[in-house]
């Protein structure tokens, strides 16, 4: 649950619920400030700052040239010394230019300084497939960056969580990585006008149900929902859980889960091969063995570069229908 006592709310966008976020914290901390390209008075590829070049100026929303482990390593060096950089990605996928400093100083730095520097650095960028917008701006990778400790790794699915969570990432003193699917962004919810945060490592109960529980992850959580509301028509119940964050991962919730329902599925976009789900998987056999009536299931986007064709790139990523035949091939065993 979140830590929210607010009694009103309005529908607004993914995208507008972080940016508010952001807004709030930068209002409140002059030590914040965003790096990325087009991320000034263009507002953001996906609108990430808009409006927020003219409440805070140049010096705190300052564009970059297309050098990623230059302003990274820049970033590195504001947080060591007090700043709070946000560093914008635009897609995740631009990441991977800096992978020397964000795993060999922005991960290690608290460890090898023995706690006396801090990392206060939020890394945010657009994940996953949609759009036709081929291999090199479809990736997703957080798996990467929940294999290396030092990272926090946030996977909001809605704009409840987008302003909660990305409030959490702001005050906090370790590198997030807060990554926002591209299908998420447009989508509405409701959301207070006041500050609020959601914890790291607490899983949200997404829908109850009795007889399996469904993990899913971002832009999947969506599709299982309407897998499940599909099922629900004949009388199928099932319960969903969506984990918000996979570093800190909640496995209590779903052990709790599973101890009532006996069956998981997991349903990720992402890789199957040393995924989130292999280690969900791992940790409940490991810790829930005996509750289980079945064989734990994953179901997972294809392990293949991400096609250009519309056609071929929707064939890559789990939709409902793959998913409905998945619960009913769990209930089946």
């Amino acid at each position: 649950m979140s830590t929210t006592t607010a009694t009103t709310t309005r529908e607004i966008t993914f995208t507008a619920a972080a940016r508010e976020a952001l807004s709030e914290a930068m209002a409140a901390d002059p030590r914040i400030f965003v790096v990325g390209e087009g991320i000034g008075a263009r507002g953001g590829n996906f609108n990430t700052t808009t409006g927020l070049y003219e409440l805070y100026g140049p010096m705190r929303l300052r564009d970059t040239p297309i050098v990623e482990r230059g302003f990274v390593g820049m970033c590195t060096g504001a947080a060591m010394t007090g700043s709070r950089p946000v560093v914008d990605f635009m897609f995740v996928d631009f990441i991977l230019d800096a992978m020397g400093e964000l795993i060999n100083q922005v991960a290690k730095m608290q460890y090898m300084s023995s706690g006396r520097l801090k990392m206060p650095m939020v890394l945010r960028g657009c994940i996953g497939i949609s759009g036709a917008s081929a291999t090199h701006h479809s990736g997703s990778y957080y798996p990467l960056f929940v294999n290396i400790p030092g990272f926090k790794v946030v996977l909001p699915s809605n704009a409840y969580d987008a302003k909660g969570l990305l409030t959490t990432a702001l005050k906090g003193d370790d590198p997030v990585l807060f990554l926002e699917h591209k299908l998420v962004l447009n989508n509405k919810g409701h959301v207070p006008e006041e500050s609020y945060s959601i914890p790291f490592g607490q899983a949200a109960v997404v829908r109850e149900g009795t007889q399996a529980t469904v993990v899913a992850l971002s832009s999947m959580v969506k599709k299982v929902s309407d897998a499940c509301d599909s099922l629900a028509k004949e009388g199928i119940s099932i319960e969903l859980i969506d984990p918000r964050t996979v570093a800190p991962l909640d496995v209590d919730t779903v052990l709790q889960s599973v101890h009532k329902t006996g069956r998981l599925l997991i349903v990720d976009e992402a890789f199957g091969p040393c995924g989130v789900g292999a280690e969900i998987s791992a940790q409940v056999t490991a810790r829930g063995f005996d509750d289980l009536d079945a064989p734990i299931q994953r179901l997972n986007g294809v392990h293949t570069p991400t096609p250009y064709s519309p056609p071929l790139e929707a064939a890559v990523v789990p939709d409902v229908k793959q998913i409905v035949q998945a619960i009913r091939d769990l209930l089946a065993e």
